[in-house]
């Protein structure tokens, strides 16, 4: 009860704080952009957990080849589909990224 209590008063703070950030100090300031800091934590995200998941399959697929070598074609088959759609999270972000930020 006490951390759900926290996360509220957490929320009602961010939007409280929200307009205050909003709002232009003066005409001679440009209004910052904080799409490319977003955008670089987005990618190392997405990187990192691509990593994290390709390792987490080629250790798992080494076992299973480990444990029964006669099913290699099929572990080694459903290995290489499953690095192509993590790598192709990292790949997709890195084209969102490239669109969004000029």
């Amino acid at each position: 009860m006490r951390k759900l209590q926290y996360l509220f008063m957490t929320l009602a703070a961010l939007f409280m704080a929200s307009p205050a950030f909003a709002q232009a100090t003066g005409a001679a300031s440009a209004p910052a952009s904080w799409v490319p800091i977003g955008a670089g934590i987005g990618m190392a995200i997405a990187s990192g957990l691509c990593g994290l998941g390709q390792g987490r399959a080629a250790g798992s697929a080494a076992e299973a080849v480990a444990r029964n070598p006669g099913a290699r074609p099929a572990i080694q088959l459903f290995l290489i589909f499953g690095l192509a759609f993590m790598e192709s999270l990292a790949l997709f972000t890195f084209v969102i990224i490239l669109m969004k930020v000029k």
